[in-house]
């Protein structure tokens, strides 16, 4: 494994958490503590993630590595091991849903649930929108009655053209085949909720970009109103780096108190934040995206404060890697007498990162799951690249994940 870790470090130079812990009250909460954080990883799993964040670290090697490894996969270089030994070791399960048994397992040793992520993107197909559909079925099919995988995920451009849902955003006139199309992505979309519902397994329905967000928004709901009624199954994401998005939050509460339905909100801080602004800039329309960043943690913690004030009607899923407002919401739920294993609040993370996030609020009681992403290794290369990108554009949280670990190493005298 050294040899990979070596050899890996090489090759991006030359081309570019076993205990679940009963309630701790939050003021007695760290998050620094790394023998709990990484009590998951042995020596040889802790050296790698020690490499693989230097090497993302340093942003020259992230800006040519993807187009250089695309390239290097597209002419059949034998380098899809090395990556499967390293970066896609790190943030990903593995192939499919059964090789991610393994991560599966280690996370919940630890307190930690899993969300399965099957993280394919950029199809265009029906033949593969219907796979994609029968494969989230599969997730939902393999968290049945396994307490390990409490909460599962899709996209609806998973199971439908993007460009079908941009044209429904703007509210142009569809053609005859395109209602059809339009039909069956609707239809793939209840199927997923409804094996989710008759399973039992909450199902999240993740965010997109702007101009497809309406109409993602508008089936999100419908679905909440037929699944939601007697317990929390489908949940809609709010990206609270959008300025308007803590009022929808309100408004879509609003609408579920009348109409009788528990409203599932994860909340995001956001995933499309320079796409959005270039769009915007390029088509003369003013940027969706909050005007900094204070703003936007200003939003996502009143998205908190809102969901905890709300928890009999209101599920949240708070999707962050910020230290802060996790403390934040353990705080409020602590003062608010809400135990710390209510089914309407859960932590999330990504696989990879911030594990002294997810594993000490796990150890403190509380109900955490990790994005496990899986798939093929060239069709997730997207999603690593978005990480690696992710991780370079925080350099605060790119420096807390290297100490964390040197800290660790330090401990263990590794």
């Amino acid at each position: 494994m050294n040899d990979l870790i070596d050899a890996f470090y090489i090759f991006a130079v030359m081309t570019s958490y076993s205990t679940n812990g009963s309630d701790k009250p939050a003021e007695g909460l760290s998050f620094d503590n790394t023998e709990v954080a990484f009590r998951h990883s042995t020596n040889g799993e802790l050296k790698r993630a020690y490499w693989l964040f230097r090497i993302i670290n340093v942003n020259f090697l992230v800006k040519i590595g993807p187009p250089v490894t695309n390239f290097a996969v597209n002419i059949g270089l034998p380098i899809k091991g090395l990556i499967k030994a390293t970066i896609f070791k790190q943030f990903c399960g593995g192939e499919t849903i059964a090789e991610c048994d393994a991560a599966i397992k280690n996370l919940y040793d630890g307190g930690v649930g899993t969300i399965l992520d099957y993280s394919v993107e950029g199809e265009d197909e029906e033949a593969v929108f219907d796979e994609t559909r029968n494969e989230i079925i599969r997730t939902i099919k393999r968290a049945t009655g396994d307490p390990a995988i409490p909460i599962t995920v899709f996209k609806v451009t998973g199971v439908g053209r993007f460009s079908l849902l941009e044209k429904l955003d703007a509210g142009t006139t569809l053609t005859a085949g395109e209602q059809a199309e339009w039909a069956k992505v609707q239809q793939r979309v209840l199927d997923i909720c409804q094996n989710a519902y008759d399973a039992q397994v909450p199902v999240m329905i993740d965010a997109e970009e702007s101009w497809i967000q309406l109409t993602i928004d508008a089936l999100a709901m419908d679905m909440m109103r037929r699944f939601n009624k007697e317990k929390i199954i489908v949940y809609n994401t709010y990206q609270l780096y959008r300025h308007d998005k803590l009022a929808s939050i309100k408004a879509d509460h609003a609408v579920a108190v009348k109409e009788g339905f528990v409203l599932g909100a994860k909340i995001v801080r956001g995933a499309y934040m320079e796409k959005e602004r270039k769009r915007a800039a390029e088509m003369g329309y003013p940027s969706p995206i909050q005007p900094d960043k204070q703003s936007a943690d200003k939003d996502y913690d009143e998205a908190v404060r809102y969901a905890v004030e709300n928890i009999d009607t209101l599920a949240i899923v708070a999707g962050t890697h910020n230290e802060n407002s996790c403390r934040l919401l353990a705080e409020l739920m602590d003062k608010q007498g809400i135990e710390h294993k209510h089914p309407h609040v859960y932590f999330s993370q990504l696989l990879g990162m911030s594990d002294n996030l997810s594993f000490n609020l796990a150890n403190a009681g509380y109900n955490v799951v990790k994005y496990v992403p899986y798939g093929p290794i060239k069709a997730v290369l997207p999603y690593l690249f978005r990480r690696a990108q992710e991780n370079t554009a925080i350099a605060g949280q790119m420096g807390r994940e290297l100490s964390l670990i040197v800290k660790e190493k330090k401990r263990r005298g590794i």
